[in-house]
């Protein structure tokens, strides 16, 4: 059977939960659709994150990813929720997400959003 896309994260337990270290993530082939005219948007998507209990399966997240392919959604929507997606499933000490937009009508967009579990908000 084909591999699909999925919005299910799978995780796994930190293997040095004991330790502060920096888990760096880049998708450079993420797509999504305008919400306004359907048409693809192009992004890298890149996450930095200190794992706390848990850290990110990455073949789930790669199908995770892979859902927005023909979703609409403006890029500071997307952003949004892909970091609270990833803070529900495995509550990091820090995460950092910034989606690097390709040039669209003569305009190129980065939305970066961050998380500390210190803070308990993102900024």
């Amino acid at each position: 059977m084909p591999i699909q896309p999925s919005k299910k994260l799978e995780i796994f337990k930190n293997p040095n939960a004991n330790r502060n270290y920096n888990i760096d993530l880049e998708c450079p082939e993420f797509t999504c659709l305008c919400p306004k005219t359907g048409q693809p948007d192009f992004a890298t998507i890149r996450i930095r994150y200190v794992p706390d209990e848990f850290c990110v399966e990455l073949k789930s997240f790669k199908l995770y990813l892979w859902s927005y392919r023909n979703e609409g959604a403006f890029h500071e929507a997307v952003t949004n929720r892909i970091l609270d997606d990833l803070v529900k499933a495995i509550k990091p000490r820090q995460m950092t997400v910034e989606a690097d937009f390709y040039v669209r009508g003569g305009i190129h967009t980065v939305i970066t959003i961050a998380y500390s579990k210190n803070r308990k908000r993102r900024s």
